[in-house]
């Protein structure tokens, strides 16, 4: 079982460094198949400090949705269309197997063997009792079905039309048969009668094979070998040769096409949809030029997900990557209010009124007696700057500084130096288009009946501002209108001076409510709010439940 520890959609600073030092401390603790994802793209402040302490940047896994390449065998066991239906039985009764798929040796997938098909071979109904004695194949491998052993002439490795004939009868009545065969398309099977044997020759039947591993006299291996004519010899009994014989045949003639092939990509829940209804024993999945890359059966669906969850600095689905809600979610740790989060099994859910999920992370390394390595350490000085401002936010807490400062020690730099190095790389005011600002720190909320977005960025000054307010406010009408939100907002923060501007776009009625000073059309100054969570979200939930 894998464990991805992943933050929110969108994420912020103290999202992405949460993630790589709580999956580093589960490694740590012994869990080594554990690693740290992301669901969006990196700021530039984020690949700053992933650089600056030399961490790798964490997986991109943008969907966490099963999918059928996830349950899919790939170590599947197959037969090729030039193999005989008497090796596939085999195989199928070796692995226990309904159906194999058939393949050649370039991998393209031809179709499937079922055990349906191998039933019609080897147990005909009586309405085919006319075909039982004819078989499709190659005297090369015919004889290979049972084992034979060549005594006289060159067995022939083309596929011919054959009728199985068993010489249950004397001399004088076999004459008499054969008299109506087609010599070249008839193989007799014989035990150590000799008479009979001498008058298959003397008919000039194509090959006989010679049953229960008997002696065959130089007279008949003399007279066989100067008419042509095969013997074969069979340690096995004539029914059980003759059985055997049957399953000569190729896979090529007897396979079924499918009509439900899936790819690897597919969704199980759109895949096992469709497969239940099927009459299918399994379903190919195939690359995009033919190629078998895995097979599933119906049991397959049925098996838990590979995947599990934790996830760090949010507890509400809608702001989880996609698909969480699809495979088992172990573990929450976060710091924000609680949302809709059910869970099928009791988990370990750490929430803490704290200014960073990265404080959370930190504690939880000392509680453990676990040292953060440096680089560790010093992604967790920056979550905790990035979403406290340094310390200076009202979200931030006591454990918030005094967590930085142990840090800081480990990681070699003061929390200052550090902060002023993170804020001073790139401007989204200046280095990004609306759309990317708007949804660079991004959280989608529900409440009351209604769904609505708000946005943070911080910069050193609100320099900039006013020639890309229009374009912004357009950004916001746009996803209003895209995703049917009941509004959507963006707070620009002034980390020097502590105060932000708000720009909203939605409900007319909600808009009217607000009640700070208005800078402009639909944008408000929001003196000493620096903070999304514990300043502006219970604004914007109070004027929410006073216009529904």
């Amino acid at each position: 079982m894998e464990t991805i520890v992943i933050g929110h959609r969108n994420p912020d600073m103290d999202s992405i460094c949460s993630s790589v030092a709580y999956a580093r401390l589960k490694q740590q603790l012994g869990e080594p198949r554990v690693r740290a994802a992301r669901c969006g793209a990196l700021n530039e402040r984020v690949a700053f400090v992933l650089e600056k302490f030399a961490i790798e940047h964490p997986d991109f896994l943008p969907d966490v949705t099963p999918r059928v390449a996830q349950v899919m065998v790939r170590d599947y066991v197959s037969i090729r269309p030039e193999d005989s239906v008497g090796e596939a039985l085999e195989l199928m009764q070796q692995h226990r197997l309904r159906a194999l798929p058939v393949v050649d040796s370039r991998g393209f997938f031809h179709g499937v063997l079922s055990e349906h098909k191998l039933l019609g071979i080897f147990l005909p109904t009586l309405q085919a009792v006319d075909r039982v004695r004819y078989v499709r194949a190659s005297l090369a491998n015919i004889s290979r079905t049972f084992g034979g052993e060549i005594l006289t002439g060159e067995l022939s490795h083309e596929e011919e039309d054959y009728a199985l004939v068993v010489a249950a009868m004397g001399a004088e009545t076999f004459s008499q048969r054969t008299a109506g065969m087609d010599p070249q398309r008839t193989l007799l099977f014989v035990g150590d009668r000799e008479d009979v044997q001498l008058s298959a020759i003397r008919a000039g039947l194509r090959a006989m094979v010679v049953t229960g591993g008997t002696e065959v006299s130089d007279n008949v291996l003399q007279a066989a070998a100067a008419a042509g004519i095969g013997v074969i010899r069979s340690a096995l009994d004539t029914a059980t040769t003759v059985f055997f014989s049957r399953g000569a045949v190729e896979v090529r003639h007897v396979l079924e096409p499918c009509d439900l092939i899936f790819d690897k990509d597919r969704t199980i829940a759109h895949a096992k949809r469709t497969a239940v209804l099927s009459n299918q024993f399994i379903f190919p999945v195939l690359d995009e030029e033919g190629r078998l890359e895995g097979v599933l059966s119906k049991s397959d669906f049925l098996r838990p997900p590979a995947r599990q969850l934790v996830l760090v600095d949010h507890n509400e689905l809608s702001q989880a990557v996609p698909g969480a809600s699809e495979i088992p979610i172990v573990e929450i740790l976060d710091h924000h209010r609680l949302g809709n989060m059910p869970t099928e099994a009791p988990i370990t859910f750490i929430n803490r009124p704290v200014g960073s999920t990265c404080t959370l992370v930190a504690d939880l390394y000392a509680r453990h007696g676990v040292t953060p390595e440096k680089g560790v350490a010093g992604l967790l000085m920056a979550g905790i700057i990035s979403d406290t401002l340094n310390g200076t936010s009202p979200t931030a807490t006591d454990l918030d500084r005094a967590m930085l400062q142990n840090l800081a020690s480990l990681a070699e730099i003061s929390a200052d130096e550090l902060s002023a190095q993170i804020f001073a790389v790139g401007s989204p005011l200046r280095s990004l288009a609306p759309p990317e600002i708007i949804s660079a720190d991004s959280k989608i909320y529900e409440e009351r009946g209604v769904k609505f977005c708000v946005s943070q960025i911080e910069e050193l000054t609100f320099s900039g501002f006013d020639e890309r307010r229009a374009d912004l406010l357009g950004a916001l009408r746009a996803r209003v209108a895209k995703e049917g939100l009941f509004f959507a907002a963006l707070l620009i923060t002034d980390i020097k001076t502590q105060n932000s501007y708000l720009l909203v776009e939605g409900d007319g009625e909600f808009l009217r409510g607000i009640t700070y000073p208005e800078y402009a059309d639909n944008v408000w100054i929001l003196q000493g709010v620096v903070s999304r969570k514990k300043q502006l979200l219970p604004y914007l939930a109070e004027l929410l439940a006073e216009v529904r």
